[in-house]
């Protein structure tokens, strides 16, 4: 199974002068964990998280005044669309993230989290034992 088959193309994209209260809203709004981070001046993506926010708040920050900029990663590794779910699970784990940015051409298609592979996986082995049930002896 493919990166592309798993994937979210629903992507949020922020500002880098988006406070972490307005990312945290539209994250929530939109039902996702992360946002690409699009900074216009350096022509650069992003990603910040929900536990980049979660941090911040936890460290006492205050998310009105706390802009994406300072929480983004920007140190980012991207998947293609034809990763295997594998490759992205391997490096997912190797770096220590749970999303990646899917790039192909100029710009994000979607974002895959360790839930879309998860959820990816746990309906494969099932659908794998319906059709082996499935075949006559």
């Amino acid at each position: 199974m493919l990166v592309r088959d798993a994937m979210s193309t629903v992507v949020l994209t922020i500002g880098p002068t988006h406070t972490l209260r307005q990312a945290a809203q539209l994250m929530s709004a939109r039902r996702v964990g992360a946002a690409v981070v699009l900074d216009p001046d350096t022509s650069g993506l992003g990603i910040l998280t929900e536990r980049d926010v979660l941090n911040a708040v936890g460290a006492g920050q205050d998310p009105d005044r706390e802009t994406a900029y300072t929480h983004t990663t920007t140190d980012v590794v991207f998947a293609g669309p034809r990763w295997t779910l594998e490759e992205a699970a391997y490096a997912m784990s190797h770096g220590g993230f749970r999303h990646l940015i899917v790039l192909d051409g100029d710009g994000p298609v979607g974002l895959v989290s360790v839930r879309d592979i998860i959820r990816c996986w746990a309906v494969a082995p099932a659908a794998a034992t319906a059709e082996a049930d499935a075949v006559p002896a």
